[in-house]
């Protein structure tokens, strides 16, 4: 499969505010929040026209009992990047 054509993972893990950068989180702690849900990366990423999909029942990979989901998205950016907006665009819904 060539790389453009393989979706970009995001997992709920990458966004929360209680996780260390060693424990997965992906972002400063400034965009992170407390307990994200992938609904919530959905959210985020459908409003970004990053047409996600939602697997409800994966499991991020160093907490894999605890089956939070995760999301895929097409994008041509770089995954940094994508994170970086998504965790920006959950905390804007979260504060209001």
């Amino acid at each position: 499969m060539a790389k453009k054509e393989r979706p970009i993972v995001l997992y709920p893990a990458y966004f929360d505010l209680g996780r260390s950068r060693a424990d997965g989180r992906r972002v400063a702690k400034r965009w992170a929040v407390e307990s994200p849900t992938a609904e919530e990366v959905v959210t985020a990423a459908k409003a970004l026209g990053l047409e996600p999909q939602l697997d409800a029942e994966k499991a991020f990979p160093t907490s894999h009992w605890r089956h939070e989901g995760r999301v895929l998205v097409r994008a041509d950016y770089f995954k940094t990047s994508v994170v970086q907006k998504v965790a920006e665009r959950i905390k804007k819904a979260r504060s209001g």
